[in-house]
């Protein structure tokens, strides 16, 4: 069950919050994720679900944390807020709010950017994963 306001209020930065449940977007290369890549997976800040590998990262050059695919089911909403055509993706579980994907990215991986606020996401280094809870994704690194 999500949680509630008051309980996700008390949980998460005031940013964690506007991103991940009033779809505010992080300013271009502040997030802590954008220039970092290390081994590991990212899970949504809110519930924990696993959402992408950093084996899929990479840099887009466009100031968010990139990937070519998740790891997980994401739920995809038509989005035409700010005059624009885009795609929303958020996690399965928690509904929360992680950014959008388009179209534009390495056509070698399939071609799509998943371009992410650093603030829906927390990081799990692969050395970590089995201590909390991750152990099946040890598979992606070997």
């Amino acid at each position: 069950m999500k949680p509630t306001k008051e309980e996700l209020k008390a949980k998460l930065t005031p940013e964690e919050y506007a991103v991940t449940q009033e779809a505010a977007t992080e300013r271009p290369f502040t997030g802590k994720y954008d220039d970092f890549y290390e081994d590991g997976i990212y899970v949504d800040v809110v519930s924990g679900e696993p959402l992408f590998s950093s084996k899929d990262k990479y840099d887009a050059g466009c100031g968010w944390p990139s990937f070519t695919k998740p790891i997980a089911k994401l739920t995809e909403k038509r989005d035409q807020s700010l005059g624009m055509e885009r795609t929303e993706v958020r996690s399965k579980e928690a509904d929360s709010h992680l950014g959008h994907v388009f179209t534009d990215g390495p056509v070698a991986q399939g071609g799509l950017r998943y371009c992410i606020n650093s603030a829906a996401m927390k990081f799990i280094p692969v050395a970590e994963l089995d201590k909390v809870g991750y152990g099946e994704y040890k598979e992606l690194f070997k």
